[in-house]
């Protein structure tokens, strides 16, 4: 019986490693290229500039930079495995501000520009710090593993916390015509 219990034990290890492995290795060269698309797209750097610009981020050239460095520096330490729970907050961050500068009052489906690419990178962002890095990671070389309900709480209240901060400071958009408040009445 002991022998049962210890192979699905060992199984089970493995399972979680392989889902570990296999979330980190599609989201984290998903957010890369998302932040060197920034930089190196069709409108580059210039063009992420502009349309943050028009979403109302203040100085939109240092957040340009910030969002695809942050993007790609996430991309990477989730691809690898390094320093749970930080990449993954990293993305509930960048998915906070993104839901609540492009895709606000757009709906939820991402196909009428809602919110829900950012809602299911940021959920698997946290589930990921939650199950940990698993031993196909660069955590793992160093004997640093961490898993569990503090990691995916680290990441979600870091994410939106720091999301929150910035936004708090450097989201200025411009009132439409349409949205001032009624003087004459």
């Amino acid at each position: 019986m002991f022998g049962k219990k210890k192979a699905a034990a060992a199984a089970d290890g493995t399972g979680k490693d392989v889902a570990a492995l296999v979330l980190r290795a599609t989201l984290g060269p998903m957010l890369f290229a998302h932040g060197y698309n920034k930089v190196a797209g069709p409108g580059g750097l210039k063009g992420t500039t502009g349309w943050f610009e028009a979403l109302g981020l203040k100085p939109a050239e240092v957040h340009a930079k910030m969002a695809a460095g942050t993007e790609m520096a996430a991309g990477v330490g989730l691809t690898l495995g390094i320093a749970n729970p930080l990449p993954a907050a990293a993305t509930v961050g960048l998915m906070s501000v993104a839901a609540r500068t492009d895709h606000r009052g757009k709906g939820y489906f991402v196909f009428k520009g809602g919110w829900e690419y950012c809602a299911v990178v940021g959920g698997a962002a946290v589930a990921l710090a939650g199950l940990g890095n698993g031993k196909y990671s660069v955590d793992r070389l160093f004997g640093r593993q961490s898993s569990g309900v503090k990691p995916a709480l680290v990441a979600a209240g870091l994410g939106v916390a720091n999301a929150a901060l910035l936004l708090k400071l450097c989201y200025k958009p411009e009132e439409k015509p349409d949205e001032k408040p009624d003087e004459t009445v």
